[in-house]
């Protein structure tokens, strides 16, 4: 029989759910890095630059990943929604860590604004669950989806020897995919046009930052 929290338990596992997000360090990695060496690929001053405002971005992207998740189970409107968006926040920790552990290992660090990102990720996921649960899984479906796009797109940019990060970033891209679909089969309405440039334009400006802070 599963424990129920009282209301301040709930709080306090919240409270600390979302320090985890944005504290660099704060998660246990639950599976090694997805990459096939040990070796750390050979990168100039200026690609190792290069590839750390890419992963810098990714990082972020996971960071307001949580944050959206967790403001979405915060507001769902039945316990099977909210506990498939814990679950789908649980899974990316390890996303979280793989990407903190690539900008370790090039020497550079997250987003100053790390907070702000999942704070602002935490308001708009708690108003789409508030709406409806359609609609909550359906943002969930259009967020992985564009979240692949930039993947992919950073996997094309990437420095060609640098192998350890494009392995990184593919496994992260098929775990996307799959918690889209899921959130699609779990009856996730498609979005409105507005809505989705909306949210592609808010992505840019995010991504447009992070890459530099």
């Amino acid at each position: 029989m599963q424990l129920r929290l009282s209301k301040t338990d709930q709080l306090l596992v919240g409270v600390d759910k979302a320090l985890r997000a944005i504290v660099p360090h704060s998660n246990p990695s639950t599976r090694p890095l997805p990459v096939t060496s040990d070796v750390l690929p050979k990168l100039s001053i200026t690609e190792a630059r290069h590839v750390a405002g890419l992963m810098r971005i990714n990082h972020t992207g996971e960071v307001c990943a949580q944050g959206l998740y967790h403001g979405q189970a915060f507001s769902a409107k039945n316990d099977a929604v909210r506990q498939s968006m814990q679950h789908s926040a649980d899974e990316e920790v390890d996303h979280l860590v793989w990407c903190e552990t690539r900008l370790d290992e090039l020497g550079s660090h997250p987003s100053i604004f790390t907070p702000l990102w999942y704070a602002l990720s935490f308001g708009l996921g708690a108003v789409a669950g508030a709406i409806s649960n359609e609609f909550s899984l359906g943002f969930v479906a259009e967020t992985e989806a564009q979240v692949s796009e930039h993947l992919q797109e950073h996997i094309a940019r990437l420095p060609e020897q640098d192998t350890r990060s494009k392995e990184i970033l593919a496994q992260m891209d098929v775990e996307e995919l799959h918690h889209r679909e899921l959130a699609l089969a779990s009856g996730g309405a498609a979005l409105s046009p507005t809505v989705r440039r909306t949210m592609r334009w808010l992505a840019n400006r995010m991504k447009d930052t992070a890459y530099h802070l």
